[in-house]
């Protein structure tokens, strides 16, 4: 991968963050930036995907797709549905969960479906 960005299918993934567990790679989309996680979350880096989500935002929503996570903690959750913040200001959208991450969501009572099968949180 040749300076961090990827062609496929004619769309460019960027590289926001990695390391030995995790991978975060974003792409342009009509509604926003969407980012891709794949690997595993945990205390070791969800501070750093934070800093990541946060710098590809500019203003607007980000969708994140969690299907290719493996794993993810507690630390990452919170990352993730920003369970300070009133539903209304929550600017991530979460897609594609596994059914793991729908129960943790639901144990912490983080969970919310919308129409779009995208998850306000």
């Amino acid at each position: 991968m040749k300076g961090g960005v990827r062609s496929v299918n004619r769309l460019e993934d960027r590289l926001l963050y990695q390391d030995e567990q995790l991978k975060v790679t974003v792409r342009a989309a009509a509604d926003g930036p969407a980012v891709t996680l794949v690997g595993q979350v945990d205390a070791s880096n969800s501070y750093a995907l934070a800093v990541a989500l946060t710098g590809c935002r500019r203003g607007e929503q980000i969708v994140v797709d969690t299907g290719g996570l493996t794993f993810i903690d507690v630390s990452g959750l919170r990352v993730l549905a920003l369970p300070a913040l009133p539903p209304e200001q929550r600017w991530i959208r979460l897609r594609n969960l596994t059914a793991y991450q729908v129960r943790l969501l639901r144990l912490m009572g983080w969970y919310q479906e919308s129409r779009a099968h995208q998850l306000p949180i």
